[in-house]
């Protein structure tokens, strides 16, 4: 049996977005930018992908921007916000758990010159509303938030947040590439959103920056103009057109399917809860309907997931942008795990394709893998043996 149960890292793309992009490869595929035919028959798609897409949002079309994904996404907010505000401010707030395209761009800010504030968060990972109320001040030109966390799934409070910011004349950002197509959003003091195609079923490569109208942002590519001059380059426009196709669909399922992944979300949640010394990371309630983030001591997550692997089960220790690294994830460190137990994590993101059967093989797997593993440690306490199956 084959399982993949990390869809925060990337999903599969669906068959009715191959579908809609199939003829952009090489039937229309001319440039948006031309004049002709061709370019006018892509310049209609590009246009209409965004309409949709804008629709989604409860934006005007002229507001969204086609990116590359949420990294580029992110960087064109933080940068380009930066850039343009130098003679308010140089002062960015943003928080110690925001993925790594936000954090990373951050510090080169403050390479830069900037100062950048990083707000702590509590032990489920919410920023506190009051915390960010103290930290802005006169020079401050940007709050960037994330809408929901990707390693625990914390839904962060963005619309209060967002008030908070605005009272101060402040913009606010959201990186929502995880929330996106998943949870309703309101946006309402939002004036900045990231977001990526390939966490909702779309392709990889494509993904929006929302730029409200008003909102001053520098380019950060400069060459023909594209994108209302904020993204100069040839638009891709079988993956825009599959972009908005996954929209499309994720907008017509997200309730349903929200629900569905709930109910295995809370069994893999009870069923992993019995293992002894063990704890789930995040929130039980405000959280995305497919996260799992649970830590156990005395084992590595890196053996957990290449044991998990072996039996057919794909899942994560953490970000897969920093997967590849040794040190502990720093969104678990933030809520305050000792190094030791942020290694020892497991994250299981739920999508579509999964249901109770796999469910339950999962639990079975991960039960037996931890007290295998846990057997080889000499500071294992003995696990009891506990049943491995919810639905069976």
């Amino acid at each position: 049996m084959k399982i993949y149960m990390d869809h925060a890292a990337t999903t599969p793309v669906d068959p009715k977005v191959i579908d809609a992009m199939k003829p952009f490869f090489s039937e229309k595929y001319g440039n948006a930018s031309s004049l002709h035919q061709w370019g006018r028959e892509a310049k209609e798609a590009l246009e209409e992908s965004r309409a949709k897409v804008a629709k989604f949002l409860g934006v005007k079309p002229s507001e969204i921007v086609f990116t590359s994904g949420g990294t580029e996404s992110n960087n064109m907010v933080l940068k380009g916000t930066a850039f343009y505000a130098l003679k308010k401010g140089k002062h960015i707030i943003t928080t110690a758990i925001e993925h790594p395209s936000v954090i990373s761009t951050a510090n080169w800010l403050k390479s830069q010159g900037f100062d950048v504030t990083f707000l702590p968060v509590d032990k489920e990972g919410f920023v506190s509303a009051e915390e960010l109320e103290n930290s802005i001040r006169d020079d401050t030109i940007l709050v960037s938030v994330m809408a929901a966390n990707n390693e625990i799934g914390t839904i962060e409070p963005i619309e209060e947040l967002g008030k908070i910011a605005h009272e101060h004349d402040v913009p606010f950002h959201t990186d929502a590439v995880q929330a996106f197509g998943k949870i309703p959003l309101n946006l309402e003091n939002v004036d900045f959103l990231s977001a990526s195609s390939h966490k909702i079923y779309g392709p990889k490569g494509v993904g929006l920056a929302l730029l409200r109208e008003g909102t001053k942002v520098e380019a950060l590519l400069n060459g023909g103009g594209h994108e209302g001059k904020m993204r100069s380059g040839t638009e891709n426009v079988a993956g825009i057109v599959g972009f908005a196709k996954a929209v499309e669909l994720a907008e017509k399922d997200m309730q349903k399917e929200g629900e569905r992944q709930a109910k295995l979300q809370a069994c893999l949640i009870e069923g992993l809860s019995e293992i002894t010394d063990s704890w789930l990371n995040g929130p039980r309630q405000n959280r995305l309907p497919n996260n799992i983030n649970f830590s156990f001591k005395y084992i590595e997550g890196e053996s957990l997931i290449l044991r998990l692997d072996e039996k057919g089960i794909a899942a994560s220790t953490g970000s897969a942008c920093s997967s590849h690294e040794l040190r502990p994830s720093h969104v678990l460190t933030a809520i305050g795990l000792t190094p030791e137990e942020a290694h020892g994590s497991l994250r299981l993101t739920l999508g579509k394709q999964n249901d109770e059967k796999q469910v339950d093989y999962v639990l079975e797997n991960v039960k037996k893998v931890v007290s295998e593993l846990r057997e080889l440690s000499p500071l294992a306490k003995e696990v009891k043996p506990i049943d491995d199956k919810c639905f069976g």
